[in-house]
């Protein structure tokens, strides 16, 4: 990895740090698809990226109970000042090696088609890319599936 991070497993107590920068970091709000039941209930499965003691990135990601055969990444966030530097992927890695780890042996995830950069980049790290999914969350939502296989 480029960037002097480290890396370690989120705790509950992490939520307030990360809803208090998502907004800035996307530019628009995007907390609110970020609950605190993520950190609450999947913390021992998510990352969280430490430069000294400012937040760089996390993942937020779990092992879904009723597959069990899938994971699932919901949210990911790389501090500004530290993309373009190989953390996402470092953040996407290390959840594909827990969740292999635990048998799993697909992970999924979803973004907004409007979101170009995160449907290259999961296609660079080997997630096939579903059309554009209308109703995906709902009447009016329209989501990409991501889709990428574990060895």
């Amino acid at each position: 990895m480029t960037l002097d991070v480290t890396l370690r497993t989120a705790t509950p107590a992490d939520y307030d740090s990360i809803a208090a920068v998502v907004d800035d970091w996307w530019g628009r709000p995007v907390s609110h698809i970020l609950p605190r039941l993520f950190l609450d209930h999947f913390h021992a499965t998510s990352t969280i990226a430490e430069a000294g003691d400012d937040l760089a990135g996390f993942l937020i990601g779990f092992l879904s109970p009723s597959l069990p055969d899938a994971a699932y990444i919901h949210f990911v966030g790389v501090h500004p000042g530290h993309r373009r530097g190989g953390l996402a992927r470092v953040l996407y890695e290390r959840f594909f090696a827990m969740a292999a780890a635990d048998g799993r042996t697909v992970v999924r995830a979803v973004t907004s088609p409007a979101n170009a950069r995160s449907i290259a980049f999961h296609a660079a790290l080997g997630f096939t890319v579903s059309d554009p999914t209308p109703g995906y969350d709902g009447p009016g939502d329209v989501k990409v599936r991501f889709e990428r296989p574990l060895p």
